[in-house]
């Protein structure tokens, strides 16, 4: 980041009479060492083998007998909460995001980006001579943001990174994924035909960056966050991954906890005395599942296994191009995860997440018929409870969760230079959370945060550096108290005690009901399998008395129940979202993020495109989703055709009337009905053309969005190859959500048709 233009030399008459004088940028110095920070989604604390599982990751396990491994780490339950820690040294609440990016509440503590009031490392170390770099997932924007519209005030490189190649949602598909470079949206380097993922191109990329900045300016250290979307759903890996992992959890999740858990003990992980904590409710005895059950859960493990594999790979990769370039042995490199396995699979597993989020459950009798897809680019598969619990070992609950199975993970810290050789494969058993990392870099590489970023007051960097752990592992823990909510879970961690309390998802909260509250000596029972609650009422009630005061003080209030009820749009005008829900797109343009276009899951709407076309023109005039779930409607073989995809099970709909040569309106209307269905009904030029039924009225439908004249990414349809651009004239597409409030598109057409004569 380059300094204000300022001249501190002499002008006068002639150059004779003159002194030059050269701004110099900042630069931290020749021995300033590297960062990377590799941050891994939804992983355990017990599925890195360095962790106790038996999925090999045997390059994060070599950084960690090289380094060190902490065993008291801690995040936030949810993943851009996390990342906002991470990136600023602050809690995230104080930060503006107590929750993913998706919601904006009107409350300072969900703002759904990063609060310019809290700089981020990139900016930190970008102001102090830092090259900064991004690859992978951000998820620190507002969602509504991040079309090629912006704006781009919070994506990456507005936040202090000089370059950024990745995807800006919670999750992507890891073959076909939607891509940002730098501030653009781009397709993938190459056409997916099962030689590309997302991982390694993520990798490749940062090498990239990396090289280029190194190979001119060797001098100059970098900052490098590399993010992957492993191992957040959809779970897919290459097939050579998934063939290695077959048969490898028959066995089943009360086996493998078992195993885990004598692996962590051995290893040291946790103290003696610690106890394994029981099934969660809503996880069966593996033995008591039916043998379709099994199958299934047994597959979709493979898939999480042969994923974390594949990411562990990547890593291995980083570490070598690091080690090529000769800067390995000062690079101070993390690994850590961003919250616990994810309870998003449901009690059964799922072969597409989003049905988790529609409130749908798998039938493992039916989903059975689909294991070889499991894995691959036919899927969006997330495993269940017992699975999740399982690498959350020895822990109780989830992701989402303020017990230690959604906030207690790994973290591993390799330095050659800075960790001696007595210290290597260490264990380092002090408390400490998220925010205390960026603090604990700026103190290792000399970065000062400043009191004023920009012109703009900051806030107080509220983490504690823990670097005197890395060279004492007798230091004194840093971070005496810290506090935990999500969605109206809450958790208080002092001196080594946890009070906790588990609210029930979109419950809203008594601030005066303590009696739900949990107490646990973490230094003694850190699975929480001992509730104190009753025996030191005291205690429990001081720390509850606690939580509220550090809530209140850390920009925690209100405390807010809602999670999945927000991620509906907010109508209003000059936004993305038009009071009146009529949505005009005129191609070209750039895929569509799903919050940033017309929402139409779970609602009602007309459609209809204005084309010019002849008898052999086709193609896609609209679609959103992937092959896994979603909604195309195109021309093929003079044709309009509907194709409602719900995870997997496609309605089509072609209709009975030709598609006429000239201009033309084409449209679809689609109504949800009663619980579960909805109807189609598609339209050329006026005339109802064919009607069906919908048994499944999909409410979220992809985290894929949208794309307008093609269909990018896998093909919601199996009609045709993506993209399948439409070979007329597309001149634009209309759609009007809620149609019944509003009236319909073509109502709306006429009467700008009206105006335009």
């Amino acid at each position: 980041m380059r300094r204000a233009e300022r001249f501190e030399g002499r002008i006068g008459r002639t150059i004779a009479e003159s002194e030059p004088w050269f701004d110099e940028p900042p630069h931290p110095g020749e021995d300033a060492p590297d960062v990377v920070v590799v941050l891994l989604d939804d992983t355990g604390f017990a599925q890195l083998g360095c962790y106790g599982s038996d999925i090999a990751t045997p390059h994060i396990d070599a950084l960690a007998a090289a380094g060190l491994r902490y065993t008291n780490f801690h995040v936030t339950p949810l993943c851009s909460p996390t990342r906002a820690s991470l990136l600023t040294g602050r809690n995230p609440h104080a930060v503006g995001m107590r929750a993913v990016s998706n919601f904006q509440t009107g409350f300072p503590n969900q703002q759904a980006h990063i609060s310019n009031h809290a700089a981020t490392m990139a900016e930190v170390l970008g102001d102090a001579g830092y090259a900064t770099f991004c690859v992978g997932k951000w998820h620190l924007a507002p969602m509504e943001e991040c079309s090629a519209a912006g704006p781009f005030d919070q994506w990456p490189l507005a936040r202090g990174f000089d370059r950024f190649y990745g995807f800006l949602e919670g999750e992507t598909d890891q073959f076909h994924p939607e891509l940002v470079c730098d501030n653009h949206w781009i397709n993938p380097p190459t056409q997916p035909k099962g030689d590309y993922h997302l991982s390694e191109d993520l990798v490749d990329q940062a090498l990239r960056m990396i090289g280029d900045s190194v190979g001119v300016r060797p001098d100059r250290p970098f900052f490098t966050y590399v993010a992957f979307g492993a191992t957040h759903a959809p779970h897919q890996a290459p097939t050579g991954y998934l063939d290695r992992y077959r048969g490898r959890f028959d066995d089943g999740w009360d086996e493998a906890r078992r195993r885990w858990f004598a692996r962590q003990l051995e290893m040291g992980l946790l103290p003696e005395g610690t106890v394994l904590s029981p099934r969660n409710p809503g996880v069966d005895a593996w033995e008591d599942l039916t043998e379709n059950g099994r199958r299934l859960a047994a597959r979709l493990q493979e898939a999480f296994a042969a994923f974390l594999e594949h990411t562990d790979a990547q890593v291995g990769r980083l570490v070598e191009g690091l080690r090529r370039l000769g800067r390995l042995d000062n690079t101070i490199l993390l690994v850590l995860t961003d919250n616990g396995a994810s309870q998003e699979g449901g009690p059964h597993g799922i072969l597409h997440e989003m049905k988790y989020f529609n409130g749908i459950l798998e039938d493992p009798d039916d989903a059975v018929e689909r294991l070889d897809d499991i894995g691959g680019p036919r899927s969006h598969s997330n495993y269940p409870w017992g699975w999740a619990q399982a690498g959350n070992t020895p822990f109780r609950w989830y992701k989402q969760n303020t017990h230690e199975g959604g906030v207690h993970v790994p973290l591993v810290v390799h330095w050659p230079a800075g960790i001696t050789d007595t210290d290597q494969g260490g264990l380092r058993d002090q408390f400490a959370f998220v925010a205390d990392v960026a603090p604990t870099i700026y103190d290792l590489v000399g970065a000062t945060v400043p009191e004023v970023h920009r012109g703009i007051d900051q806030l107080p960097v509220t983490g504690r550096s823990f670097a005197g752990t890395i060279s004492d592992p007798a230091a004194p823990t840093v971070n005496d108290c810290q506090v935990f909510e999500n969605a109206g879970s809450r958790a208080l961690v002092a001196d080594g005690w946890k009070a906790v309390v588990r609210n029930p998802p979109e419950s809203p909260v008594d601030p005066d009901d303590t009696s739900t509250w949990e107490l646990y000596d973490l230094n003694a029972d850190p699975s929480e399998c001992q509730n104190l609650a009753e025996d030191q009422p005291d205690r429990l009630a001081d720390m509850v008395a606690r939580w509220w005061h550090e809530a209140a003080s850390g920009g925690v209030l209100p405390v807010d129940h809602r999670m999945g009820s927000l991620f509906g749009p907010r109508f209003r005008d000059q936004s993305p979202h038009p009071t009146n829900r009529r949505y005009v797109y005129r191609p070209p343009m750039s895929p569509l993020p799903g919050q940033a276009s017309a929402p139409i899951g779970g609602r009602s709407f007309d459609l209809e495109a204005r084309i010019v076309a002849d008898a052999t023109d086709e193609g896609v005039l609209y679609a959103t989703g992937t092959e896994n779930a979603g909604i195309s409607l195109f021309v093929q073989n003079g044709k309009l055709v509907l194709d409602y995809n719900a995870f997997g099970d496609h309605v089509l709909l072609e209709s009975d009337l030709e598609v006429p040569v000239g201009e033309v309106l084409l449209g679809a209307r689609l109504r949800r009905l009663d619980k579960w269905a909805g109807s189609a009904t598609v339209v050329v030029d006026g005339v109802d053309a064919g009607q069906t039924d919908l048994p499944l009225y999909m409410r979220m439908i992809s985290s894929i969005g949208p794309s307008i004249g093609f269909d990018h990414g896998s093909a919601v349809s199996d009609r045709y190859r993506a993209p399948y651009a439409f070979t007329g004239t597309l001149h634009e597409v209309v759609i009007q959500v809620s149609p019944d409030r509003f009236g319909d598109v073509r109502d709306v057409t006429a009467r700008a048709e009206m105006n335009r004569q």
